[in-house]
């Protein structure tokens, strides 16, 4: 990777973790209970869909647990589910879209109101990476493993 390239990638994985730190410090009650039946996307009919740089933030944490490729999704779950305990093995840094659209158990989606300037500087930020429209939860972070 060229010096330029791993700048703009630190640039964009500090964005990402303002803008999530951001989102948990305002005043939209929500409460994750960890039941994790928002990540079974068949289930749910929904699949997050994440900017570059929400991938390369996903991608990054999932390598840290040790890991260098998606396992498959046999059942439709979220691949980032630990196949024996079915926690997010990369909760801290969980996508915008698990954090705020998908869990009705938590409080239902955010209104979009009350998260669109975050979302738009979710996507610029993937926009300076060079990527285009957020992209399904798999292929977007299959880029970056």
């Amino acid at each position: 990777m060229r010096r330029g390239e791993d700048h703009a990638e630190q640039t964009a994985i500090t964005g990402i973790r303002e803008i999530y730190s951001e989102l948990e410090n305002r005043p939209i009650e929500r409460s994750c209970t960890l039941r994790t039946e928002c990540c079974r996307f068949r289930l749910t009919g929904k699949t997050p869909h994440l900017t570059k740089g929400e991938a390369l933030v996903a991608a990054r944490a999932f390598k840290a647990t040790g890991r260098k490729n998606l396992p498959a999704l046999p059942e439709g779950d979220c691949p980032f589910l630990h196949p024996k305990t079915s926690r997010c093995l990369i909760y801290d840094s969980r996508p915008f879209g698990c954090r705020t659209h998908f869990c009705a158990s938590a409080g239902g989606p955010y209104a979009r109101r009350d998260v669109a300037d975050l979302i738009r500087r979710l996507e610029a930020i993937g926009h300076a990476l060079g990527g285009r429209d957020a992209r399904p939860l798999e292929a977007a972070v299959s880029e970056y493993l």
